[in-house]
């Protein structure tokens, strides 16, 4: 009880952390609410344990027994266009549970606004008029006391202030969990981005746009999964732990199994094991899958990230081309509203046809070469070095290419752009061209100048496949830790016949940047890689 007298003293100097003027006649002055009391925030902690401790000693401290039957989003879609003479006869009953996120005690009426999950214009909020003639003095006398951050559920009748706004005039009060952490300022939020990665559900509730990024996210990858069903490929699940890993280029995160007492590695990809389903008989196949990578993390780069690879039997990389920029174009359609979008104030056209260049033809358009130049092994050596780039003396014409390429073009291939025609040398699962065997049926997307999708016409040729791992391994021993492993049971199961195929991965968390308007990886990521807080 102490501390509730304690509490009802400091209400009476400011109120608590983001307290702010709820408009309520057309006389009433909105005010600027005061800061957060510049108290330690273990004290305010010291202050909640004692009323949980209180209420405890009242009965339940945290019932289970409310189930919400309606939410805000949809109570204003349904009624937030009526005047209040409309409004009020309908006598509109309804049952609402939430977080209290504002409050405004003045004497025998309040107001306080609830939010929930909802999402819409209203941003999951409705404002609750709270009297003491309606609810009773013992549950006005609580309410008083409670503080931002409980959850409580509010049943009422809705109607509409001198104002105009959409309430719920409060019959009944509950608290349901007593929060005993402190909100962030309302006007200030999470200023640390660090923080808002590291305190994701703090982030969630008090940021309306994180929690609209992730409702995005949502829409768009449940997008994806019905339109790949719609077209007849089959969602399957493959290991997450491999024996040898396989299907990138890329540094795998190794642990060790007890029970079987050996090495296992963390998935980089799951090609090599959808592949094997092609060779099964399953001809559409997908998955939507968590790989790792133990490599950097940046603004790109997520240890652990989301990607979607699909293969389809009798499909080459014209085929795959054709059917990402669908997947892409539908999943932004869907969470957006359109396919037109824009990215960091530029438009990107996702309702247009995407770019298709050579990687060669890209040096010409991109990288101010003539056509000549594009082919001559001594000025690509010559533009590398001069900016700064590794032109390693063993390279191939195709590899100073590429290397080019990577190095000037990538970053600027904003729009859409199919890039095609890569060299065997940095392509070990695609299959070569049989008009050029020095390049692969192979394509990468770019917008926004990053990488999107990967894919490629499959080397079904299993002699072909073993002397390309073989290649790998000899990397591997000089020093190339992204090297790929000899996977014998892939060699053995082209060796039973795969029919000509295409496959193509995706990079979810890339896309979902993209559609949010994200400038980080970490900001479509929930829980994101992080050192461990000291």
């Amino acid at each position: 009880m102490g501390a509730l007298r304690r509490e009802t003293r400091r209400l009476k100097l400011s109120f608590i952390q983001d307290i702010t003027m709820t408009q309520t006649t057309p006389s009433s002055t909105e005010v600027t609410a005061p800061a957060v009391i510049a108290a330690d925030e273990n004290k305010l902690i010291a202050e909640r344990r004692e009323k949980l401790a209180h209420i405890r000693t009242q009965g339940v401290a945290f019932p289970n027994d409310f189930k919400p039957q309606h939410r805000a989003a949809e109570l204003f879609r349904l009624y937030d266009g009526m005047e209040n003479a409309e409004l009020e006869p309908l006598a509109v009953k309804v049952s609402l549970g939430g977080r209290m996120m504002l409050k405004r005690v003045m004497g025998k009426a309040s107001f306080c606004t609830l939010q929930d999950a909802s999402m819409g214009v209203s941003g999951g909020r409705v404002q609750l008029f709270v009297t003491k003639d309606h609810i009773g003095e013992d549950a006005y006398e609580a309410f008083k006391h409670w503080d931002l951050g409980d959850i409580i559920a509010a049943e009422g009748v809705l109607f509409k202030t001198k104002t105009n706004e959409l309430s719920v005039r409060v019959s009944s009060l509950r608290l349901l969990t007593k929060s005993l952490r402190p909100l962030p300022d309302k006007f200030h939020g999470m200023a640390d981005q660090e923080q808002k990665y590291r305190q994701r559900y703090v982030d969630l509730i008090t940021d309306e746009h994180a929690r609209a990024r992730f409702a995005a996210r949502s829409k768009a990858l449940s997008a994806v999964r019905q339109f790949m069903v719609e077209h007849h490929f089959m969602e399957v699940e493959t290991p997450m732990l491999h024996p040898i890993p396989g299907g990138a280029n890329a540094k795998p995160f190794v642990t060790h199994h007890n029970a079987l007492d050996q090495q296992m590695f963390l998935r980089i990809a799951p090609e090599l094991y959808l592949k094997r389903l092609i060779v099964g008989g399953f001809e559409r196949v997908f998955e939507i899958n968590r790989s790792f990578r133990n490599e950097g993390i940046s603004v790109r780069h997520n240890p652990e990230f989301t990607m979607m690879e699909f293969y389809a039997a009798y499909w080459n990389h014209h085929d795959l081309m054709d059917f990402t920029e669908e997947v892409l174009r539908h999943a932004a359609r869907v969470a957006t509203g359109s396919a037109a979008i824009t990215y960091a104030g530029k438009a990107v056209a996702l309702d247009q046809p995407f770019a298709r260049l050579s990687v060669c033809a890209s040096l010409v358009e991109h990288a101010g070469l003539s056509e000549a130049q594009a082919v001559d092994a001594s000025v690509l050596r010559t533009q590398l070095t001069s900016q700064g780039h590794e032109a390693p003396a063993h390279w191939t014409l195709a590899e100073l290419q590429f290397g080019l390429f990577e190095a000037v073009v990538e970053e600027q291939l904003w729009q859409p752009t199919f890039i095609v025609d890569y060299p065997v040398e940095v392509s070990p699962l695609a299959r070569a061209s049989d008009a050029n065997p020095s390049i692969t049926e192979r394509f990468e997307l770019f917008i926004t100048g990053r990488e999107y999708a990967n894919g490629f016409s499959e080397l079904n040729d299993a002699e072909d496949q073993a002397a390309r791992f073989q290649a790998q391994m000899a990397n591997k021993e000089a020093g190339d830790e992204e090297a790929m492993f000899y996977d014998a049971d892939f060699i053995r199961a082209l060796e039973y016949g795969m029919p000509p195929t295409g496959g193509c991965g995706i990079g979810i968390d890339r896309l979902m940047m993209l559609i949010t308007d994200s400038p980080s990886i970490r900001d479509v990521i929930l829980f994101p890689s992080l050192r461990k807080e000291a």
